[in-house]
């Protein structure tokens, strides 16, 4: 179970919430439907967050009209089922000794209720592990929210797809990965797969190991058949806490795949040989 630390890296005082914030239901999807998404920007006037929030929603959210807002307006509107609301949380997780903690990209619903953690929860995303620079994640935050809007849509569609499993339900996609090229970073990988030869022992189909220019511009021109991986952990740590994995594709905006696993000796931070083994079933 994660444990939301809803400062939203914007308020001043932490607020611990034990459990899982709420997913919607379908009045509330609906509601979404209809809202104007609010994007909650940090009060720090040299926040890169802010920024790069901004350049990624203006160029790439079209579900819903949007608005930046700051933290003092999310305190007020949240309880109005009329907005939405892009915020940036920090979270950990009970059974990770290690007490890491982690910055997700949350999509709410606003709801009048009295914690934040009871407003529904229309998406998450783990972007990045807290304490590590913007630029980490911030070229990739457009693959982000396109892929938020298409599970919003899904949702909207069909809410019983909605749930707590709800990055999981994307593996079904796994199979499709094989005609696709999925393109990584070289620090993504483990070392043990970290060159062409040592991935093609596991791993026949396409994998390109590319720069973070390579990744924009397969986002920016939607590439045909282009997954990214997306990589979320600890910095520098060898051992203790987690790695999410993602692989989001570039023309459709839809996640292929959805792992975590706890970093050990014989599991670090990144794409594993286990990993590759499951997209080759």
């Amino acid at each position: 179970m994660r444990t939301l630390l809803l400062s939203l890296v914007l308020v001043f005082s932490t607020v611990t919430l034990t459990g899982q914030t709420p997913f919607p239901d379908k009045n509330e999807i609906q509601q979404f439907d209809a809202s104007k998404t609010c994007i909650v920007l940090e009060d720090n006037p040299f926040s890169e967050y802010n920024l790069s929030i901004k350049d990624a929603v203006n160029s790439y959210w079209k579900i819903t009209p949007f608005e930046f807002i700051a933290v003092k307006d999310f305190n007020v509107r949240r309880l109005n089922p009329a907005y939405s609301f892009i915020v940036l949380t920090q979270t950990n997780f009970e059974k990770d000794k290690s007490n890491a903690v982690y910055n997700f990209l949350n999509l709410l619903q606003g709801k009048n209720v009295n914690k934040l953690g009871e407003m529904p929860e229309i998406c998450a995303i783990p972007l990045s592990f807290a304490g590590a620079s913007d630029l980490d994640y911030s070229y990739k935050l457009g693959a982000i929210l396109l892929f938020m809007q298409r599970h919003a849509k899904m949702i909207s569609e069909d809410p019983s797809l909605t749930g707590r499993k709800y990055l999981n339900y994307y593996n079904k996609n796994i199979p499709d990965i094989k005609n696709k090229t999925i393109l990584i970073k070289q620090e993504d990988l483990a070392p043990s797969i970290a060159s062409y030869d040592l991935i093609k022992r596991v791993y026949i189909h396409n994998i390109e190991i590319v720069t973070e220019d390579d990744i924009i511009k397969a986002i920016e021109n939607k590439a045909p058949n282009t997954l990214i991986f997306h990589k979320v952990g600890p910095m520098g740590k060898k051992v203790g806490g987690i790695c999410f994995k993602m692989l989001i594709g570039t023309d459709d905006s839809e996640l292929y795949y959805y792992n975590q696993h706890k970093i050990e000796p014989d599991s670090p931070n990144g794409l594993l040989p286990a990993d590759l083994k499951k997209l080759e079933k």
